[in-house]
């Protein structure tokens, strides 16, 4: 299976109200596995940056002066993402920023689901930690995931932690290292380098409790996706 776990950052909270895409972060993963492609770029919203958005990405409007618009950057962007499965954390604020882009654009370029389906993995974390705190920082601590880096959010950076948060939630059987190194003229700009598995698979059971919790999710996902989602797919394909 092909999927992308995405990340993006705005000048603001409220895409209804004009906010933008500043940046663009996603890797790749097949078979759970990060292959070494990505896809990052930032973006002039042609507007300013919200000094609260600011504050939490480093980034100010003069950094986004001479970077492409988001019309420049979508055929790339929708060919990285079409047909995968998109891993975001808290899906509905970056596909909301990324179908009012698309919106903007025409009708020819439909929604973020015409292109690609769509995991949260903050759906899944309030899921399976109900009761605790679930935002990305509080599931690195929790999962043992390495976020020393993260002095600011980054679309790149914060999409790397997400692929290995979501690993070590679905499985724990193996831990990602993905290598950045940062550009000194550009502290939101980080660099994919290489991967690497960092110990053996171990592999675990799941238990008659957390089979029904998944077939519970994947009801939730179909209902929300209104119709099968690819899970139920692949089930269907291995039963038969």
């Amino acid at each position: 299976m092909r999927q992308i776990v995405l990340d993006t950052e705005t000048t603001g909270l409220e895409a209804h109200l004009g906010h933008r895409l500043i940046e663009i972060g996603a890797v790749e993963l097949i078979g759970r596995r990060p292959t070494g492609r990505h896809f990052h770029t930032y973006l002039n919203p042609e507007r300013t940056i919200d000094a609260e958005a600011s504050a939490v990405t480093g980034i100010k409007d003069e950094d986004l002066i001479g970077q492409p618009l988001f019309r420049d950057k979508v055929d790339e962007f929708l060919a990285f993402i079409r047909g995968a499965e998109l891993i975001i954390h808290n899906a509905a604020f970056d596909v909301g920023f990324i179908n009012a882009e698309l919106k903007l654009l025409g009708p020819g370029y439909g929604q973020v689901t015409d292109h690609a389906t769509v995991l949260d993995t903050l759906l899944m974390a309030r899921t399976m930690y109900p009761g605790q705190r679930n935002s990305l920082d509080a599931l690195c601590k929790r999962l043992g995931v390495d976020n020393t880096r993260r002095d600011l959010h980054g679309g790149l950076l914060d999409a790397q932690l997400l692929a290995e948060v979501y690993v070590a939630m679905t499985s724990g059987q193996v831990a990602l290292d993905f290598a950045f190194d940062a550009d000194s003229d550009h502290r939101g700009n980080h660099a994919l380098n290489d991967i690497v598995i960092t110990r053996r698979p171990v592999v675990l059971r799941a238990t008659p409790e957390e089979l029904d919790l998944h077939a519970k999710r994947l009801d939730a996902i179909d209902k929300a996706a209104g119709g099968q989602s690819i899970w139920r797919k692949l089930e269907s394909e291995t039963i038969h």
